[in-house]
């Protein structure tokens, strides 16, 4: 048996949803004529009360794309050191947007008010000028670490005083919502722009959406032409992206328990340092050598990843069953 929690992005398709991909209706999206992307843009955007939602290849480009439509040149972003914007986008804010990053040190992730204050740069010509603030929830490398609601919305809070825009990179903003027992409408009208992954623990083969105004997704629209991320016949992809909002958000909490029972396990563990607290399904511990150690977890069926010199990672999802589970308290 081999147990793969390297990532939730490993997933495939089950019948049911490659039964929706098969029978999906679909046109040229590039024209505006696929029924099924419209259908999911529509459906996402309604479920977080935003007005408008372009459906994109990865969660990068949609990340991507909300600084480049929210920023020009010369401006900078606020976001944490842990934030995939800033660790796992190849800089795509220089590259794509001409601005620059200036980062906090927040707690597994989590920003606080008071450190993005202290990033607010004064208007002087040898400054970029402070545009946005982004948060990712969770924080894939603060080991899946949760923004509570309240958090959330008085940083958006802090935010419009200061005239900044607010940005969710909520690639596994389900994950957070279930671990807070909240639905999407308790985040309604906190952020400017919102980033949904529908690829990692909702488990659809790609795709991610950008959720704003209208305005705002009519000049994303443009952005994600020149990124080259306009496709054709993408209601293929996008009904799966329809079947795993409609049949695979409730299943979260499944890998959320299993993802516990983990931890639990590797506290057992007498090689094992230190093991992140464990709030959704990632589970992020310490050892001496994260390579040497993914070696020999992988020599017993078990695949991880190695996350720094000394941490392992691994993610449950979809297809990490209890019984695979059970096998890891044999091996580990």
């Amino acid at each position: 048996m081999i147990i793969d929690l390297r990532s939730d992005t490993l997933t495939k398709p089950g019948r049911a949803m490659l039964d929706a991909m098969y029978h999906a209706e679909v046109g040229d999206d590039v024209f505006g004529e696929d029924p099924t992307v419209r259908k999911l843009e529509e459906m996402a955007a309604a479920m977080f009360g935003m007005e408008a939602g372009l459906f994109c290849p990865s969660g990068t480009m949609t990340n991507q794309i909300a600084v480049k439509a929210h920023t020009q040149p010369l401006d900078e972003i606020i976001c944490d050191k842990l934030c995939h914007i800033y660790n796992y986008e190849t800089a795509g804010w220089a590259f794509h947007s001409g601005v620059s990053v200036r980062l906090t040190d927040g707690d597994r992730g989590i920003m606080t008010v008071d450190q993005i204050e202290r990033c607010i740069l004064p208007d002087y010509d040898w400054y970029p000028n402070t545009r946005m603030v982004c948060i990712e929830n969770t924080v894939n490398k603060g080991g899946g670490a949760v923004y509570s609601i309240d958090r959330m919305k008085e940083i958006g809070a802090f935010a419009r005083s200061r005239g900044l825009v607010y940005h969710l990179d909520g690639a596994r903003i389900f994950n957070a919502l279930t671990a807070l027992d909240k639905s999407p409408s308790d985040i309604s009208g906190i952020f400017d722009s919102i980033s949904v992954c529908l690829s990692k623990g909702l488990g659809t083969p790609a795709g991610s959406l950008l959720l704003g105004s209208k305005d705002f997704i009519k000049k994303s629209r443009k952005i994600r032409k020149v990124m080259g991320g306009g496709m054709r016949q993408s209601g293929y992809l996008a009904a799966a992206g329809i079947y795993a909002l409609e049949n695979n958000i409730a299943r979260l909490a499944d890998d959320h328990a299993r993802a516990k029972q983990i931890e639990a396990m590797l506290k057992q563990c007498d090689w094992v340092k230190k093991v992140i607290p464990v709030e959704t399904n990632i589970v992020i511990f310490e050892v001496e050598d994260s390579a040497r150690t993914a070696d020999i977890l992988a020599a017993k069926g078990i695949k991880t990843s190695p996350f720094s010199p000394t941490l392992v990672r691994m993610v449950t999802h979809l297809d990490i069953t209890d019984a695979m589970v059970a096998e890891m308290q044999e091996l580990l």
